[in-house]
């Protein structure tokens, strides 16, 4: 179980958001642009702090941990690949930033490979690749480190509506092989609709 009692304080909004998600399933954070949505995955990754936290996982409380140290991995809207670096390497520093890989990290990496329908493809560029191939790589880079709790931001954008469709049978056959807990922010009912168990509204206050 996700549980999650967060206070976000800016200059000029305040957003005030609890929740809790059952493990295995999915929960959609839905709201408009600029409500909060980002900020509060950015929070419960431990990339931004907030005014309060209190955010627990399985029963370990996470805001009082580092972001190494929490048990998720989280896809920004901007896949943030390396550009310099193949496909297999962008997947490769999800374990190591170094790219030191034991045999067992490789075979992990190789698996991952398989599993985003990317063989064949480990020594292409980023550029090289579609939208969605690009994004199959981000994801792999997130699911390599075998992670219970996945943090998808507006996972989606950018690709048209059949590579949307691919890409949400291919993270709801990924939930039920590995039974990952979901928080996804969007803003797209057909994401809440296939993916997510429950929707949570977010909504900045003046």
């Amino acid at each position: 179980m996700l549980k999650a009692d967060i206070q976000i304080r800016y200059e000029t909004l305040r957003i005030d958001s609890g929740f809790a998600v059952p493990e295995g399933t999915g929960a959609a954070l839905m709201g408009p642009s600029g409500s909060g949505k980002s900020s509060i995955l950015s929070v419960i990754a431990g990339f931004y702090q907030a005014a309060h936290s209190e955010i627990y996982f399985r029963d370990q409380r996470l805001d009082t941990l580092k972001p190494a140290q929490r048990p998720l991995t989280i896809l920004f809207q901007d896949h943030n690949l390396f550009p310099h670096l193949n496909v297999w390497k962008n997947i490769a520093i999800g374990l190591n930033p170094k790219l030191k890989l034991t045999p067992e990290q490789a075979i992990q990496v190789e698996a991952s490979l398989d599993w985003m329908g990317l063989s064949g493809m480990q020594n292409r560029l980023p550029a090289t690749l579609s939208g969605g191939q690009q994004q199959r790589v981000a994801l792999a880079r997130c699911l390599v480190r075998n992670k219970p709790l996945l943090l998808l931001d507006e996972p989606f954008s950018g690709l048209d509506e059949s590579r949307q469709q691919e890409m949400r049978e291919l993270i709801k056959k990924l939930m039920r092989e590995k039974n990952l807990t979901l928080l996804l922010a969007t803003h797209q009912s057909e994401d809440a609709r296939q993916l997510c168990d429950q929707v949570i509204e977010v909504e900045a206050v003046e």
